[in-house]
């Protein structure tokens, strides 16, 4: 299990390294929009991945 858990965060690292590597400003400027939604706005796209990620897995498993 702790095996599993490490290569799904190592995955999780890499595919969050990708667009700051490729492109540094469009990374950088989209940090800025995310900086300057409202809490609410942040919190629907929150709960959308997490959804996203447990569908993911149950088609996956």
């Amino acid at each position: 299990m702790w095996h599993d858990l490490g290569v799904a965060l190592a995955l999780l690292l890499v595919l969050e390294g990708i667009l700051p590597f490729l492109n540094p400003e469009g990374m950088r400027r989209m940090m800025l929009s995310i900086a300057q939604q409202n809490n609410r706005a942040l919190r629907i796209s929150g709960l959308v991945s997490m959804i996203m990620g447990v569908v993911l897995l149950y088609v996956v498993n």
